[in-house]
């Protein structure tokens, strides 16, 4: 069940309502069986986007049959996250594949959620740099807190404005998380 709830937060001074998801493994399983018919092409490899990919990047590969998964992990510095006015700062890439493995191929690249857009953009950025075609999945898409006006996902399966909290970041049981009480 897809629960829905409205939480406050606070961007510079302003206190402004977000709107947070807080999805079922079924939810994801329906995200996932959405996702599926739309991809009209083989691929021959993926790259999944640590952490939040390799889940979605699991149900995938096992579902369009890519043998070949990789993985990236990207690192933007935290003070990036707190100035917006900062978030085009390069990235840094704490893993990725190396060009010969990407070079003149069909890759899928996997996150669970397209928000700002840099992660899944950088990514897809050096696979096309080491000769790839890259191809980029996610099972959300928010387009309101886009920083590429004029990009979008190749795939996704739900376009949201909410905050998603997939089952696999859930560290304590629900009722605390929608009351925001860490003690759970």
């Amino acid at each position: 069940m897809l629960l829905s709830i409205v939480t406050q937060y606070v961007l510079g001074k302003h206190c402004m309502p977000r709107r947070t998801e807080l999805l079922s493994w079924q939810d994801v399983d329906q995200l996932i069986m959405h996702l599926v018919p739309q991809f009209n092409q083989e691929f021959d490899c993926m790259v999944v986007i640590t952490r939040g990919g390799i889940i979605p990047g699991g149900w995938l590969c096992e579902a369009l049959d890519v043998q070949e998964v990789m993985t990236a992990s990207v690192d933007f510095p935290f003070e990036m996250e707190i100035d917006t006015a900062k978030l085009l700062a390069w990235p840094r890439f704490v893993q990725f594949p190396d060009d010969d493995r990407l070079k003149g191929r069909q890759v899928l690249i996997v996150d669970d959620v397209w928000g700002s857009g840099r992660t899944i953009t950088a990514v897809r950025s050096r696979i096309a740099a080491a000769g790839g075609f890259p191809y980029t999945c996610v099972l959300h898409f928010n387009p309101y807190r886009s920083i590429f006006p004029s990009a979008r996902p190749d795939y996704f399966a739900a376009t949201t404005d909410a905050y998603i909290i997939y089952p696999w970041e859930v560290e304590q049981d629900a009722d605390a998380i929608l009351l925001d009480d860490p003690q759970g």
